[in-house]
């Protein structure tokens, strides 16, 4: 398949741009707030394909305005959208882990630096992104092939309002809306200049942050032309885990590696040969080390090494990109509409230096496991050849584990380009009375993704370097790995070695969408209570998407984690109808009934067809109440990724039951250890591996997955209140239920339960998903995706919103969203005899996610357009771990921000100051997260985050 280029479209979008902008009116003014009101006409809608009052919604929607935005002090539309209740948080740019622990086993792959939302816990692929009601390509970062699109790639200057649809959706929508809908309404119209810089950084004085925007409109009504372009460049640096307590080292609160959670690949090396372990007594430079003069027995409790600290806290990142919104009126009734979006990000994960694992029980899964160390190499200094047991010979040695510092820390860079072009058309006209509205649109989106990882090794050339050194000819060098180094010191690898066997690893993946989309909507004809109101329309969809790590990785060679290529895509036909009829209007008890329903049918290339409807009821008895209720059938189609992955490894954090290690069940439970022993688990007691540490789980594609489908149930009522009129602008109280019951979902059985039922139960199935090398040690676990589990959750949300009139000149506001979460239940299938996992009020741990019972988001302002301030306070309710030991206390945020615009500068500039956690509250310390201890995808990063704003012609 062709895949183009970033800059052949940009060079093309160029030309269009240029158009747009020769087409347009030379002079404008600066706007006001009705002039960039969206239009009665837009296309956009959200949660119905039929043209309705906001106020009469019958499904559950939260909107989130510019100024919500900018109250937030934040850069990135992801990170706004993971503060609501609703939300579960996601990946962000505080999660470090994703370019140096392999993919996670759910198939989604790695995105590092990207961004998402996840509603309702259900994961970022349950949640469907829109642009103006309009699919957008998925992300990525050279890391597989992820089934969620990367907000990071859309520029808020863009963005007029978002529309966060909390309901199963696919009927009107497509697959992927599961949990529900984020549609991001983009600027259709605005007269003249609006550039804001800001400038905030951590009270520590790191983790700075810069975001200049700038967007420009015009319009011209005897044309009927509208254009808003714009630009924007956000940088920001990075935190270390240096710099913060909490992360300093692998266990929460701890002083030294006593407390477990440190590796046992240290600068100075362990050494299981000969039927021993040992490390040096120091580094041995400018020598060759000598067995036993220059080692001593290795201790896990006093040797091995503290890798926390080498890591981000917040990974770097720099985004720049442009926009561009334009609308011709080609008649009274027809208008041309297209929409280009380029995005640019540089990001950066990081790691500590690289763990070089060699020997039949390294675990790697590729060459590097079958290294033998010649005798004749000159820095062995054991006198025999150290065998690894691959060429027949017996195996004599274990595992030699060196942290790689003269390598340098292991850094992942990631550049990675998104395009988005959208053109269509769109008018309406007039049946008799009744006016009808259609509009046809093309898509396409393009997301090109390169990664390059410095200081990996090539297992070929290091086997040639250690191997005998008659073969370690031309280019080789021979290889010492028995010397040790220091941090930021000397090593016994010279930079010649490191020439011969490193290399900078380049990995590179493709995201490509085409969409086309027909939609008919109107009015049928005139019940009593008012018209019936349809909508039909057509959809085809194309996807494709690629994943191509350096060929050294494909060809197994490499030292860090290893995964395989992969390429695939699927089409999709899909049609759609729905109906409202409206019952009653203006009788006693029934100011409004009205019923609605819509019916999907899809027929994907990759499974089959498929057919989903909904079907929803609104109520007001009185004018002041709206009652509504509702079920939906959603879907949601394999990704590409979960179809077509290669083998790809994920080191979880989990423990495993049959070391003879503290903590362990080998040496205190029978039944453990003959299943253990049966498992290929030495009976003697000689596998200690400790608790806390990472363990190779291998996940892959399945080309047989079948869609997951749900079925969603709602209801809730909204009340605005006619008394408060009196005092206020606005009052309104909102509650929801919602319950989603999720079957077939594509999942892996997870590695914990596999080694359990294993241990425990020995299981068959479960045993021969364990690997193990001779000496006991996990090789890995098979985490291969299937269409397994159910997942079953409720919940309820609220809302509260209040707008006074006039206080000194001004208005106070406050808005509240709340969330409880009744129920979040994984439920294993029969056949794994496995308990159901009730996860409401727990924290996950490995990958990382905390469920809550409790959150809420509460904001108090007062407003004026000369100046204001406002107080947002977040709360997040306690949730134990699954250890059954440590709990994370409930902790509260505060946000304080106030502005000033002048009125000798016609209110047109505004200076915004404000400070985010301004209690200075850290997050609560996490024993078994995968992350610097803390949960990144709920907590804030520790410390006070204070901001400077300048802004014109807002």
């Amino acid at each position: 398949m062709h895949e183009p280029t970033v800059k052949h479209l940009l060079g093309t979008s160029a030309l269009v741009l240029l158009a747009a902008i020769a087409a347009a009116p030379a002079q404008a003014q600066v706007a006001t707030p009705d002039e960039t009101a969206a239009p009665a006409d837009d296309i956009v809608v959200t949660g119905s394909r039929i043209r309705r009052s906001p106020l009469d919604s019958d499904k559950p929607v939260v909107t989130v305005d510019q100024t919500s935005i900018a109250r937030t002090g934040l850069t990135s539309v992801a990170d706004v959208l993971q503060r609501l209740p609703s939300a579960a948080g996601g990946l962000n740019t505080k999660v470090n882990n994703a370019g140096n622990v392999g993919g996670p086993p759910d198939g989604t792959g790695v995105s590092s630096g990207s961004a998402e939302v996840d509603l309702r816990y259900l994961a970022a692929k349950r949640t469907l992104i829109l642009v103006d009601g309009l699919r957008f390509v998925n992300g990525s970062a050279a890391g597989g092939i992820p089934a969620s699109v990367d907000l990071n790639t859309l520029p808020t200057n863009m963005i007029e309002r978002i529309e966060v649809l909390q309901s199963g959706a696919s009927p009107l929508y497509g697959s992927d809306a599961v949990a529900g809908v984020v549609n991001i309404i983009t600027k259709q119209s605005q007269v003249g200049l609006k550039a804001s810089a800001q400038y905030g950084t951590y009270r520590q004085g790191d983790g700075h942050t810069q975001n200049y925007e700038a967007s420009y409109g015009v319009q011209n009504k005897a044309s009927g032309t509208s254009v808003v372009f714009g630009g924007n460049y956000t940088k920001q640096d990075g935190v270390s885990t240096a710099d913060r307590k909490i992360s300093q080292w692998p266990t929460p609160g701890a002083t030294s590696c006593a407390a477990g959670g440190c590796s046992s690949a240290t600068p100075g090396g362990r050494y299981d040969v000969l039927g021993g372990s040992y490390t040096l007594n120091a580094p041995v430079i400018g020598r060759n080390s000598v067995f036993p003069s220059d080692f001593r027995r290795y201790s896990s409790a006093t040797d091995s090494w503290n890798f926390a600290p080498f890591n981000y806290l917040l990974t770097p990142s720099e985004r720049y990109g442009a926009f561009l919104n334009f609308k011709q009126a080609l008649s009274d009734n027809v208008n041309f509409r297209t929409k280009l979006i380029y995005t640019h990000r540089h990001s950066q994960t990081q790691a500590a230096f690289l763990p070089l694992f060699v020997g039949p029980d390294a675990g790697n899964g590729n060459l590097l496991d079958t290294i033998s160390i010649d005798r004749t190499n000159p820095f062995n200094p054991f006198g025999v050849t150290l065998s690894s047991g691959a060429d027949g010979t017996p195996a004599n040695y274990s595992t030699i584990r060196r942290r790689f510092v003269e390598g340098g820390q292991r850094v992942f860079t990631q550049d990675v380009d998104t395009f988005s072009a959208t053109m269509g058309f769109d008018g309406s006209f007039h049946v008799g009375e009744h006016k009808w509205f259609w509009d046809v649109n093309g898509v396409y989106g393009l997301n090109d993704a390169h990664q390059l990882f410095t200081g990996n090794v090539n297992a070929a050339n290091l086997a040639r370097a250690l191997g005998p050194v008659a073969n370690c000819t031309g280019a080789c060098v021979p290889f010492n790995i028995f010397g040790g180094a220091t941090i930021g010191g000397a090593g016994s690898i010279t930079p010649e070695m490191l020439r011969y066997v490193t290399f900078d690893q380049r990995d590179k993946s493709l995201q490509q969408l085409w969409d086309f989309t027909a939609n008919l909507s109107g009015e049928l004809i005139d019940l009593p209570a008012g018209p019936i109101g349809v909508a039909i329309g057509y959809e085809h969809r194309d996807q494709y998407a690629s994943y191509d790590p350096d060929p050294l990785i494909v060809a197994g060679l490499g030292a860090d984690v290893p995964t395989s290529p992969a390429r695939g895509g699927f089409n999709v036909d899909e049609i759609y109808g729905e109906l409202r009829v409206p019952i009653l209007k203006d009788v006693p008890f029934f100011n409004r009934l009205e019923l609605d329903g819509a019916v999907r049918h899809s027929n994907y290339s990759s499974f089959g067809s498929n057919t989903t409807f909904t079907a929803s009821g609104l109520w007001k008895p009185v004018p002041d109440l709206l009652l509504r209720g509702g079920f939906a059938e959603s879907l949601r189609a394999p990704s590409i990724g979960e179809l077509y992955a290669g083998p790809s490894r994920f080191d979880a954090t989990i423990d495993d039951p049959c070391t003879s290690a503290p903590g362990g069940s080998f040496q205190t439970n029978a039944t453990v250890r003959a299943n253990c022993i049966a498992n290929g688990v030495p009976a003697n007691g000689s596998y200690i591996e400790p608790n806390g540490g990472q363990l190779g789980v291998f996940s892959q594609g399945n080309a047989a997955l079948r869609p997951e489908t749900a079925k969603t149930w709602t209801a809730g009522g909204v009340y605005s209140p006619s008394w408060g009129r009196g005092f206020s602008r606005g009052l309104s109280l909102e509650v929801n239920y919602y319950k989603i019951d999720l079957t077939n979902a594509i999942d892996s059985v997870p590695a914990s339960l596999t080694l359990s039922r294993c241990a425990f139960n020995a299981d068959p199935v479960s045993c021969a998903a364990v690997r193990r090398t001779p000496a006991g040690q996990v090789g890995g676990i098979n985490g291969r995706l299937l269409n397994l589990n159910a997942i079953q959750t409720e919940g309820l949300d609220g809302t509260f919103l209040f707008r006074s009139k006039d206080v000194r000149g001004g208005t106070v506001g406050l808005m509240v969203n709340a969330a409880y979460l009744l129920k979040y239940n994984i439920v294993p299938p029969a056949d794994l005899n496995a308990p159901v996992q009730e996860y409401a009020g727990t924290e996950r741990g490995s990958p990382d996610q905390a469920y809550p019972r409790f959150k809420f988001n509460a904001t108090l302002d007062w407003s004026t357009p000369g100046y204001g301030a406002s107080f947002t306070g977040r709360y997040i309710s306690k949730v134990d771990e699954r250890d059954g030991i440590h709990t994370m206390g409930a902790t509260f945020y505060g946000d304080a921000q106030v502005y000033l615009s002048p009125a000798w500068m016609d209110y047109r500039w505004r200076l915004t100051l404000g400070v985010n956690n301004i209690f200075n509250k850290a997050p609560p310390p996490c024993f078994t997260c995968q992350s610097a201890n803390f949960d990144p995808t709920t907590y804030d990063l520790p410390g006070q985050f204070g901001y400077a704003r300048l802004s014109f012609g807002f």
